[in-house]
């Protein structure tokens, strides 16, 4: 039986990313009190039709569960089953305004407590899942059709063995990505940004892998990262680590970090067989 179990802050995408599970064949169920997972296990354990199981946890069904959030998720009664924890979150700026423009009513809010405080008071009593999670996806910066897609190829696709990895590119001027397990910082590359006839294109352009290419210091940088991942990866499966998120930087997040990227994307696409990849900012130009 696999188990998936997807929390986070309210307006982060947790019911997107329930959909998506359900359109791919799990049983799903909204809003499941956390203390009723080791009876769901134990009704659903010997009925085949139910081996993939997806639950939404929030904030409300934690309120009374801190201490023991660890006992109950990790010490379930079967043990075949295997249990990924994904928790979905953004920023207070963002969560703010999805509330402003759908007008829906935050679950924790009342008339003495504003929306603002509510998202806090939220973070809070969420943290304890959040520290147990398996999978970290910062939603801030996703469309709602890049989310299904991020849940459907890391966590839908993901056989039960397998370890699934994302490359990010990104740019630092924008933020570090909180989900990021590792960050790789490529600034010291040469920037195809300073060639006017470059500027415009990005890493996923022929003339702008033709540049980078060219560098040996980049290619450089891309072995001495990839050796690192290849040396160390073994290690976070043998530790039953189910996801990895492995980031690129540069300045902008248009060429150099792309390019890495790519690059590393298909080295590691030939060794494992949960290979993503995805471009923060060249995601947001196209939404």
């Amino acid at each position: 039986m696999r188990l998936v179990v997807i929390s986070g802050r309210s307006g982060s995408g947790k019911s997107s990313a329930l959909h998506v599970l359900e359109d791919q064949g799990f049983y799903c169920i909204d809003n499941l009190p956390i203390s009723m997972l080791p009876t769901l296990v134990t009704q659903t354990e010997s009925e085949e039709k139910l081996s993939r199981v997806a639950v939404s946890i929030d904030a409300r069904n934690l309120l009374h569960a801190f201490d023991n959030i660890d006992e109950i998720l990790h010490q379930l009664p079967n043990d075949e089953y295997r249990l990924d924890v994904i928790y979905l979150d953004a920023s207070e700026e963002v969560l703010l305004q999805r509330f402003s423009s759908t007008r829906r009513k935050h679950p924790l809010t009342s008339p003495h407590l504003s929306l603002a405080e509510a998202i806090d008071q939220e973070k809070e009593l969420l943290d304890p899942i959040a520290n147990l999670a398996d999978l970290t996806l910062d939603t801030t910066n996703m469309s709602v059709h890049e989310l299904r897609s991020q849940i459907k190829m890391r966590v839908a696709d993901k056989s039960s063995n397998d370890i699934a990895i994302l490359f990010e590119s990104f740019g630092f001027k924008h933020g570090i990505p909180i989900d990021a397990d590792y960050v790789f910082d490529v600034r010291n590359l040469p920037n195809p940004y300073w060639d006017p006839g470059l500027r415009a294109h990005t890493g996923l352009e022929q003339p702008v892998i033709e540049f980078l290419g060219n560098e040996p210091q980049v290619a450089l940088m891309k072995d001495d990262i990839a050796g690192f991942i290849r040396r160390w990866l073994p290690a976070f499966i043998e530790a039953n680590r189910s996801y990895m998120t492995i980031a690129i930087g540069c300045t902008g997040g248009q060429h150099r970090s792309v390019y890495v990227a790519e690059r590393l994307k298909e080295e590691f696409a030939d060794l494992y067989s949960n290979v993503q990849i995805r471009h923060r900012e060249l995601s947001n130009q196209e939404s």
